[in-house]
């Protein structure tokens, strides 16, 4: 029998939904399972966008441009205009997801070999995408007594090698929500500037910032145009995620003509999903006003809800729908095993995602847990109390 690539042997399986066995078990047991582990928000898609898939005209479905539709990409380079970002169409495409463009942009700026550097926590797929273009990941550790602020610009620098030719953050950052300020980003920006490197900023979340924090794009430092490549998707920003549709984004023409031919091996971004993308920048501010109250609300009764179990610690993020939690127990892995195989309160329990896995340090994240706040309110009350109570029984807990 011929043997599976090493590459795919290595391939990291996904913290986000490696419990689902456990989870539909415990669903066929009859337990209510609140889904806590991923990022799929219940909040409607805009309406404006699903009236556009349900009344296209087209006849046939066609490949569009490998770069997107040149109408779609206009109407990106207005949104953007509006947030602040002053960018034109020729320096935007269209890919499948968010996902893609970070794995073209990997491709288009880096050798394998090279190395990249991402504070962790960080969204676990960057691992899987990393090891697609045959990169190796160099984590620089945030902590989660600092709120997972950015790590000293010095830690950073001690990391960087000839080999060294990316930093990708996330901001607001999946998994822990922190906001970077743009004071902190402008230190970043100087260590780029100063050893030639790309600066990848996947900006996904940017509608999702809490209590008057405003986000600062990196395609607004200064200095370091031709260094940044932006990675954007509408699977968050208008709960579209089985769309498909982000974008890359850089002012460096050199990185745009190179990524096309990767997007031409493709072929096309998803023709649906472009439609629904291209409509949903007809979403009224009043939309986003909705979901931010209702993300506020949700946030609170989680984070301050973990927050009043004894043991438990959670900071309060100030954007993105995801907080990190560290709890008293000898493993969190086991833990969130545990409550799906093993417990439930009044018949229900919880899902959370694998903090570890979102850890590339061997060892990091063993007590914590990502959580999603992306159920309605009383799900979370819900699923606060199922936990509260399931520590008060786990076996493995540790004060």
């Amino acid at each position: 029998m011929p043997s599976i690539s090493a590459k795919g042997v290595a391939m990291p399986q996904s913290p986000i939904r490696k419990l689902v066995p456990f989870a539909e078990n415990a669903k066929k047991q009859g337990k209510t399972v609140y889904f806590l582990n991923i990022g799929q928000p219940d909040i409607k898609t805009p309406e404006v966008a699903m009236n556009a898939i349900r009344n296209t005209d087209k006849k046939v479905i066609e490949y569009s441009h490998s770069a997107g539709y040149e109408s779609y990409r206009k109407g990106l380079a207005d949104y953007y205009k509006k947030t602040g970002i002053n960018i034109n169409s020729d320096e935007i495409m269209i890919t499948t997801g968010g996902s893609e463009a970070l794995v073209f942009a990997f491709m288009t700026c880096c050798n394998p070999g090279d190395e990249v550097i991402i504070p962790e926590p960080f969204y676990a797929n960057y691992n899987s995408f990393a090891m697609t273009a045959g990169l190796n990941v160099v984590p620089v550790t945030s902590r989660i007594d600092d709120g997972f602020a950015l790590p000293a610009v010095e830690e950073i620098e001690k990391l960087i090698t000839p080999k060294t030719k990316v930093i990708v953050i996330c901001n607001p950052g999946n998994p822990t929500g922190y906001l970077y300020s743009k004071e902190e980003l402008e230190k970043l920006r100087d260590v780029v500037k100063k050893h030639d490197l790309f600066l990848f900023a996947d900006e996904v979340y940017r509608e999702f910032c809490y209590d008057g924090a405003q986000p600062f794009s990196v395609m607004n430092l200064s200095g370091i145009d031709q260094n940044v490549v932006l990675i954007d998707s509408v699977s968050k920003r208008y709960s579209m995620c089985g769309a498909r549709v982000g974008a890359l984004i850089s002012r460096n023409k050199e990185v745009m003509s190179t990524a096309l031919k990767f997007a031409q091996a493709r072929l096309s971004p998803p023709t649906f999903g472009q439609i629904a993308g291209e409509a949903a920048l007809n979403t009224p501010q009043s939309y986003f006003d909705e979901v931010i109250s209702e993300y506020v609300e949700r946030r609170n009764i989680l984070v301050d809800g973990l927050n009043k179990i004894p043991g438990v610690f959670c900071p309060k993020p100030k954007g993105a729908f995801y907080c990190v939690a560290r709890f008293p127990v000898d493993d969190a892995d086991k833990f969130c095993q545990w409550l799906l195989e093993d417990f439930s309160f009044e018949n229900q329990t919880v899902m959370m995602a694998l903090a570890s896995g979102f850890y590339a340090t061997k060892g990091l994240g063993k007590n914590e847990a990502r959580i999603a706040y992306v159920l309605e309110k009383s799900a979370l009350k819900n699923a606060v109390k199922c936990l509260e109570e399931a520590l008060k029984v786990y076996p493995g807990r540790t004060n």
